[in-house]
């Protein structure tokens, strides 16, 4: 299991559309239990919703809000690229991981990223996407519902492969020797793509 980073991006269009493997639609919800895990916070915005599904552009939408709400809000170095986005791959011989695993896996990335705190209501928002075999992305907004930045650890990287190593252990995976890396690094052969499973998702309100 491989962290992989992407360059920080202001908005979460392009980073939902790679981790599905195709632009986001305007219409349409994603593949089938496609969205695995999410910030805690999420729940209550789907209270009292008549809506059954999600759209991707919804959920896009969901995660930029940050931006919006907070428009002076910036990085140390005054940076507005609030979209973050980690990128993990099992080895390609390993078994289908379970949707709960693939939870698991999220949240257990989304802390060791300082992404998500246990207990904490006015942290990131964030979800963790399935939407190619083998593979889980976890994009969040660095804008926390506070409106303040959330830096992230200067040995991050470490931090992750750390994470993953230990993941790799509990889950009973194929232990990984390549090293963590950013987007452009570490790339997927086409023929080890598969189409993804489809189900429904949370509602939006």
């Amino acid at each position: 299991m491989i962290p992989r980073l992407h360059e920080r991006t202001r908005t979460p269009h392009d980073s939902l559309s790679d981790a599905l493997g195709r632009a986001v639609p305007i219409e349409g919800g994603l593949p089938e239990n496609a969205v695995v895990a999410y910030w805690p916070g999420l729940d209550s915005y789907t209270l009292d919703d008549e809506q059954t599904t999600w759209t991707a552009l919804q959920w896009a939408e969901h995660l930029e809000d940050p931006l919006l709400e907070h428009p002076f809000t910036a990085s140390p170095q005054g940076d507005r690229r609030a979209i973050f986005h980690l990128d993990v791959r099992i080895h390609p011989d390993d078994r289908d991981l379970t949707g709960a695993e693939w939870a698991e896996t999220a949240h257990r990335l989304a802390r060791a990223a300082s992404i998500e705190t246990p207990g904490e209501k006015t942290g990131c928002r964030w979800i963790a996407v399935q939407g190619k075999p083998g593979r889980l992305d976890l994009i969040a907004n660095l804008i926390r519902l506070d409106g303040t930045w959330q830096q992230s650890p200067a040995d991050l990287l470490p931090r992750l492969s750390d994470e993953a190593r230990r993941i790799e252990h509990d889950l009973r995976l194929t232990p990984h020797t390549g090293r963590p890396g950013t987007a452009g690094q570490h790339p997927v052969r086409a023929d080890r793509i598969r189409p993804a499973r489809h189900s429904s998702l949370p509602a939006r309100r």
